[in-house]
C-alpha cells in the first residue's frame, strides 16, 4: 500500500495520499487549507488520480481544500454524519469558537468554498462499515466523539499486493517517515483524536471531555498494539509507544 503526506499550511494538517499501486486511482484524508497546492507533485510522481476524499472530522484544518480537491476529480466529499452540517461553513463561531473562527480564512489563505454539486454526503466508512473506498485500497471506520461529535478513526489496508507500506524515500515529493514497526502491522488514521504523545483538544463546540474518555478506552480495547497511528497533526507513531507513554492512553 502507498502511502504518502503532505501538511497542509494552515495549523500543518497531514493531508494522506493512499493508493494500492502508482498508476492508479488514490484516496485523499483531510485536504485541509493549502493541501491542494501541494497534492498535485505527490499525484503526478506516482500517476495518481484522486478517486475519494474522506475527512476524519468536520474542523476547518482538515477539509478547507476539499472542494479544490473533489470538484476537479468529480468525487463527493465524505464525513460522518453528525459532522455534516459544518461542511455549510466550518469556521463559523458556532463550530470552531469566535477566536479561530475569524482568523481561519486568514490563516488558510482563501475563503470557504463547500464542495459543489452533490456537496458532502455521510459516508457509512466513517460510521462503523467498512468498505473499498477506491480499487485496492479499503478502510474501515470507527466512530470516535469527543473532539467532535462525528470525528472518526479509520483503519485502512491494501486488498492484495504485498503486506507493508511504501511511504516513499526521502526526498521524494510527499514522503513519510514511519516508525519501526512489525511487517505487516495494522496502519490507523487517527485524525484529532491521538496524536504521539497527546489527544486532541474537547473544549470547542461541539467537543465532549466524557465522550474522548469513552473513545480511548475504546481504542486501547480495539487497536492491536502493533497498529502504526498517522496522526492529524504531528509524526506517526504506534500504538505501544502511545500505551506506554502517552497519559491520557495510560
Amino acid at each position: 500500500m502507498l502511502i504518502r503526506r503532505v501538511i497542509a499550511p494552515a495549523l500543518e494538517v497531514n493531508t494522506y495520499v493512499l493508493a494500492a499501486a502508482p498508476g492508479g486511482p488514490c484516496v485523499v484524508v483531510d485536504p485541509g487549507g493549502g493541501a491542494a497546492e501541494r497534492l498535485p507533485a505527490v499525484l503526478e510522481d506516482l500517476d495518481l488520480t484522486v478517486g475519494a476524499v474522506l475527512v476524519t472530522h468536520g474542523h476547518p484544518d482538515h477539509l478547507w481544500d476539499s472542494a479544490d480537491v473533489a470538484d476537479v476529480a468529480d468525487v463527493v466529499v465524505q464525513v460522518a454524519a453528525p459532522d455534516l452540517d459544518r461542511l455549510d461553513d466550518p469556521a463559523a463561531a458556532r463550530h470552531v469558537g469566535e477566536i479561530l473562527g475569524g482568523q481561519f480564512a486568514l490563516l488558510a489563505g482563501s475563503p470557504w468554498r463547500p464542495p459543489s454539486q452533490s456537496g458532502a454526503i455521510p459516508a457509512p466508512v466513517l460510521e462503523g462499515g467498512g468498505a473499498q473506498v477506491v480499487p485496492g485500497i479499503v478502510a474501515r471506520g470507527i466512530p470516535a466523539p469527543g473532539h467532535t461529535s462525528g470525528s472518526t478513526v479509520l483503519l485502512v489496508g491494501a486488498t492484495s499486493g504485498e503486506a507493508g507500506i511504501d511511504a516513499g524515500a526521502p526526498g521524494d515529493p510527499g514522503h513519510l517517515p514511519l516508525p519501526t514497526a512489525e511487517p505487516g502491522a495494522p496502519v490507523v488514521l487517527t485524525g484529532d483524536v491521538v496524536f504521539a504523545g497527546s489527544v486532541g483538544r474537547t473544549d470547542l463546540p461541539g467537543g465532549d471531555p466524557q465522550a474522548m474518555t469513552e473513545t480511548l478506552r475504546t481504542l486501547r480495547q480495539v487497536l492491536s498494539p502493533a497498529s502504526i497511528l498517522l496522526p492529524g497533526h504531528g509524526p506517526a507513531t504506534t500504538m505501544a509507544r502511545e500505551l506506554a507513554s502517552n497519559p491520557f492512553l495510560r
